[in-house]
């Protein structure tokens, strides 16, 4: 399935993305009001069960695409986590997952307007593979790690250079507002196995500025779902945010940083592009 969070009309829902448009499975249950409840009851069969012989409730233009997630416990990201992105900012090689925390409004959805902040002229794109949790889980082996996970998605960790390097902590420069992209929808595992064989493309006005493989990761998805599990219980509708390929606008000579009216798209194979304009902050 391809899940998504939208809006219509001035109100929430979510559905799952067919041919045609949109199945609204908010409408179909009224004990499941958003996509988080529906992991939170470990009610993905029933949405599944939902689909067959559905037919399109809407077409996608009728929608405004929220992210997937929008009122995730915990959003958390890996920083420095592909190989060749280590190499061209010319770090060590890390020995435990560098990791912070993005808040759920530094994000918009699918089609939203990625907003390029007042107080800075660094602002760059990360295109990532993000990891939805399906069920609870603390103490998570890494053989047993990719069962807690419910789905993929695409996400755009926007980052304000300047802000990020002010200090050690990467929080300020992470969680501007509006400044990343989540979407359009997770991918349920039964569609996509295996987060490793993924080939991740970021493009900027058309030209493409990352590309890499999934399996240049340095610590794998269910690696990190490990690690993160002995400092707390992942619960349903947690994100993880796994890391950006190399290739930022950062490490370019000269560098390449975002502004209003540039279109970003992240591309996952087997999940899909995430699409995003660039305004200026009001």
């Amino acid at each position: 399935m391809k899940l998504l969070t939208f809006e219509r009309n001035g109100s929430a829902s979510y559905g799952a993305a067919v041919d045609g448009g949109v199945v609204d499975l908010g409408a179909r249950f009224a004990d499941l009001p958003t996509l988080k409840s529906a992991l939170e009851a470990g009610a993905l069969d029933r949405l599944r069960d939902a689909l067959t012989g559905a037919s399109a409730d809407f077409g996608v233009d009728e929608i405004t695409f929220l992210q997937t997630i929008p009122n995730a416990g915990r959003i958390l990201c890996v920083g420095q986590n592909y190989r060749k992105h280590i190499e061209e900012m010319g770090r060590p090689a890390p020995a435990y997952p560098n990791v912070f925390v993005r808040h759920p409004d530094g994000q918009v959805g699918h089609e939203g307007n990625m907003v390029a902040p007042k107080a800075s002229d660094h602002y760059d794109y990360e295109g990532e593979l993000a990891v939805i949790i399906g069920r609870t889980g603390r103490h998570i082996s890494k053989e047993d790690a990719l069962s807690y996970v419910a789905g993929y998605s695409c996400f755009n960790d926007g980052s304000i250079r300047d802000f990020q390097k002010h200090a050690s902590q990467f929080t300020p420069g992470k969680n501007f507002y509006h400044s990343g992209s989540f979407g359009p929808w997770m991918v349920t595992t039964d569609e996509l196995t295996d987060p490793s064989a993924l080939t991740l493309e970021t493009r900027l006005n058309g030209q493409v500025m990352q590309s890499a493989g999934t399996d240049d990761l340095v610590f794998d998805v269910p690696t990190i779902i490990s690690y993160l599990s002995q400092c707390f219980p992942f619960r349903p509708g947690d994100v993880i945010a796994t890391g950006t390929p190399g290739g930022v606008g950062t490490a370019r000579k000269p560098p390449v940083y975002m502004k209003s009216g540039d279109r970003i798209e992240v591309e996952l194979s087997g999940i899909g592009v995430l699409s995003n304009t660039i305004v200026d902050e009001q």
